[in-house]
């Protein structure tokens, strides 16, 4: 096999909306992410189909961005119906705790209902929805000295352990 190429990182995150202008309203003017572009097509490029869209993009302060695509139909996307709402999400980073909490103050004066903070151990986090139905997470790490070496050490066997569990899990589901 060919070998990987290193990835450097996330160019962009890509999610339908309902809105492009309300979505520009919550991701610039809330969260602070600036509209740097947005074009229109008739065509979908990929694929060939025939399509109107537009497709714009917001850039956080690493260079990658948040992107949406307007299909023109004013349709809020719809979630997986067998995928609980807390799993698919998007977290985004900040540099410190105190700004989890000055976003989080300031998405509840925007009328936008966040958790309170979240202690994962390792980062803190607040949740809250976009106005298309997305999870947003915004954390900052919090982790200890080696906690991510561990962690390293420690995934493929964690995974090999839950990839068992999970076994067991779905064939006792299938005996009752």
């Amino acid at each position: 096999m060919v070998p990987a190429p290193t990835i450097k990182g996330m160019y962009h995150f890509s999610f339908p909306c309902r809105d492009g202008e309300e979505t520009r309203k919550f991701y610039e003017d809330i969260l602070g992410l600036p509209l740097v572009n947005c074009m229109t097509a008739e065509r979908v490029p990929s694929t060939g189909e025939e399509k109107p869209y537009a497709h714009f993009f917001f850039e956080m302060g690493d260079g990658s961005y948040m992107a949406f695509f307007d299909l023109g139909e004013n349709q809020m996307p719809l979630p997986s119906p067998n995928t609980p709402a807390w799993v698919m999400h998007f977290a985004m980073e900040v540099e410190s705790v105190e700004e989890v909490l000055q976003l989080r103050q300031r998405l509840q004066d925007a009328g936008v209902q966040t958790t309170d903070i979240v202690d994962h151990d390792f980062i803190q986090s607040i949740y809250f929805f976009d106005p298309n139905g997305l999870r947003l997470e915004v954390t900052a790490r919090t982790e200890e000295p080696g906690y991510l070496e561990k962690a390293a050490s420690e995934a493929h066997a964690t995974l090999a352990d839950w990839t068992e569990k999970k076994a067991k899990l779905i064939a006792a589901r299938k005996a009752s």
